[in-house]
């Protein structure tokens, strides 16, 4: 089979002393093992997972050097969509093939997948709930803020990229009824235009941690709050990808997409194809497709507020979601849909990722994408997530103390979360 590669001669030293090869010498059965345990206890968020995946795949099982993870994480930080859970996509593809691939994203989303499936049931079914739902709220607000200020601190790092978040926040505000979702779209398309003419990376604040998917790393998740500096391109990478596959990912990735624009998944599908800067900026994305037409805004908030809790991706309220309008089969699709633009991104682009990442140009395309997503959390921190999770004293008071938690005490997220979702059920 022919192959598309970037290895240099270095690639198999590099390879062989981290226990690693090119011929994917492991089993989908370690893979399904490694992933699903990492899907049950992988508190923390993004920043977190990283960490997690390090001292477990680097460290304790040595299926790769430092280096060589090193790769992984920077491609899979270019990307849009949840980059911890592309980093653990790309390692069970070096480990055994594609079948690892896909082993790898079945074993890490699975868990909280269900688990916020079967709240969304629990919201809809079981009594009263007001009380701990006006927590949950509440607590979204704290959490959405910590990862708004990491992420503005981060990512917009001049006037340039100042004015682009401005720009972006404004025109999702100011878009008629209907059309949030692709003012949204357009923020992005254009934010991504001026990066690529007047900015060369220098300016670049295009670093993060797991855009996708994971939860509360100090209450962002993400590529947001705590986020780091995408590291320097690689100069090779440590693996290959069948050239029948990363042509196929490619087709398939627009194809997709063209035909998500008219079906009821859709929503998912692009918001995982647009995600750059952090799990949390699929909080507007989402929230411009979704309510009030498919979901109101309480039940959307409240899931929210609890996919801060559970381990795993962020994106996995995408699982919540389509169980709260769809049953089991909603969930189902709502949650590969939000997942296959970042799988199918992942494979297409593996081989020229090498080539291209140090692109000037395309590090400033990013880097104004990044600044544009800033104004999108910023909007929808506004609209929904102020205006429906702080409804009196009681609720702000709990989001300012949920706040001290995450900032000053810096208890976890998922921690802080059922905190307030208890108090606001004995509270409110």
């Amino acid at each position: 089979m022919k192959e598309v590669t970037d290895a240099s001669s270095g690639d198999a030293a590099g390879a062989a002393a981290g226990g690693a090869s090119r011929r994917h010498p492991g089993s989908v059965g370690e893979v399904f093992s490694a992933f699903g345990l990492l899907g049950l206890t992988s508190f923390g968020g993004p920043v977190a997972h990283l960490g997690y995946f390090r001292e477990e795949f680097v460290g304790k099982r040595r299926w790769l050097t430092d280096a060589e993870y090193a790769d992984v994480v920077a491609l899979c930080q270019f990307l849009p969509g949840p980059a911890s859970s592309q980093v653990g996509m790309a390692l069970g593809w070096r480990r055994a093939g594609l079948p690892g691939l896909l082993t790898a994203f079945v074993g890490f989303t699975t868990p909280s997948a269900v688990v916020l499936a079967l709240a969304a049931v629990g919201v809809a079914y079981f009594g009263d709930l007001d009380g701990p739902i006006a927590g949950l709220k509440a607590a979204a607000v704290a959490v959405v803020a910590v990862a708004l200020w990491g992420m503005a601190k981060n990512l917009v790092t001049s006037r340039l990229t100042a004015a682009v978040a401005v720009g972006a926040m404004a025109a999702t505000l100011l878009a008629p009824g209907g059309w949030g979702v692709w003012a949204q779209v357009a923020a992005i398309a254009v934010a991504g235009v001026i990066g690529l003419v007047l900015l060369r990376g220098g300016d670049r604040g295009d670093g993060g941690d797991d855009r996708g998917d994971g939860k509360g790393d100090g209450g962002a998740d993400g590529k947001s709050g705590g986020v780091t500096e995408q590291p320097t391109a690689p100069a090779h990478l440590a693996y290959s990808v069948p050239a029948w596959a990363s042509i196929g990912a490619a087709v398939a990735f627009f194809v997709v997409m063209a035909v998500a624009a008219t079906q009821w998944w859709g929503t998912y599908y692009w918001a995982g194809a647009l995600v750059f800067g952090g799990g949390h900026v699929v909080l507007p994305l989402l929230e411009g497709g979704l309510v009030p037409g498919v979901v109101d805004a309480d039940t959307f908030l409240a899931g929210y507020g609890l996919a801060q809790a559970v381990p795993g991706p962020l994106f996995t309220f995408a699982s919540y979601l389509g169980m709260a309008s769809g049953g089991v089969l909603g969930a189902l699709i709502a949650t590969l849909a939000i997942f296959l633009p970042s799988m199918l991104l992942l494979i297409a682009v593996m081989p020229v990722w090498a080539k291209q990442a140090a692109n000037p140009k395309a590090r400033g395309a990013v880097a104004a994408i990044n600044a544009a997503v800033v104004g999108l959390l910023a909007a929808a921190f506004y609209d929904p997530v102020w205006t429906h999770g702080i409804s009196g004293p009681g609720t702000f008071l709990l989001a300012v103390a949920a706040l001290a938690a995450l900032t000053k005490f810096k208890l976890p997220a998922w921690a802080v979360v059922l905190a307030a979702g208890a108090i606001g059920g004995v509270a409110f």
